[in-house]
């Protein structure tokens, strides 16, 4: 007897989707990769292209700042990074429905901060150090806050996302960010008031940089969980 109306869907049809939908999730995944490799990039970069300028004692977004020699260089490189980790928000927050709310969450901070920092390159500059005051640079100081209350909790959320030794590193990290941020506060005035910050450069970049790795980590471990899933 011949079954009637029982076609099955060819699986020449659905391959082809359902393999662009991997490449695609897998390319979500590498752009936080790539985007902490293209943030310390510029950051090199253009401290190479600013006179004078000191990786110790000198604030990251000094390379960013109205009129600054590198200001030119590096405004369209942190946009790209703006971007790649805007494309890793969204391929967190799609993977969430996967592995659960935590990593839907950390999609959604991820992508708010991405699209906030998308604004700092062009409307919240800071001033050059020496004609700089709290006054001015307010709104990039407002802007930082955010950006890095979102990282902490971006950081805090992820931790659950993933297993146990995922959760221990990201617990590391946010304390090693949190002792950095509170080390870096004092030198807030100073940089403010035009003055000397020795040691200020170090210990921003060890914030950023953690964060930059924890992303890149998150990453890293996403794109191995979805390759393992996608095996035959």
């Amino acid at each position: 007897m011949t079954a009637i109306g029982m076609a099955q869907p060819s699986s020449g049809t659905r391959t082809p989707r359902i393999r662009s939908r991997s490449i695609t999730r897998q390319g979500l995944f590498v752009c936080g990769i790539l985007s902490g490799l293209l943030y310390v990039a510029t950051d090199i970069l253009g401290g190479l292209r600013y006179p004078g300028y000191s990786f110790t004692s000198q604030a990251i977004s000094e390379l960013m700042a109205v009129g600054a020699p590198s200001e030119t260089f590096v405004d369209p490189l942190f946009l790209t990074y703006g971007v790649l980790t805007l494309a890793f928000g969204v391929g967190v927050f799609r993977e969430g429905a996967n592995i659960g709310r935590a990593a839907r969450i950390t999609g959604v901070l991820l992508m708010a901060y991405a699209a906030i920092g998308l604004a700092g390159p062009t409307l919240f500059e800071m001033h050059p150090r020496s004609s700089a005051n709290f006054g001015t640079d307010a709104p990039h100081i407002i802007l930082t806050g955010v950006l890095v209350s979102l990282t902490l909790l971006s950081m805090a959320l992820g931790a659950f996302a993933l297993g146990r030794r995922f959760r221990v590193y990201s617990f590391l990290t946010l304390l090693i960010m949190i002792g950095m941020g509170t080390m870096s506060a004092p030198f807030g005035a100073l940089l403010a008031a035009g003055q000397p910050t020795p040691g200020f450069g170090i210990a921003e970049r060890i914030l950023i940089y953690s964060s930059l790795l924890w992303v890149a980590v998150l990453g890293v471990a996403l794109l191995r969980r979805s390759t393992c899933r996608e095996a035959p």
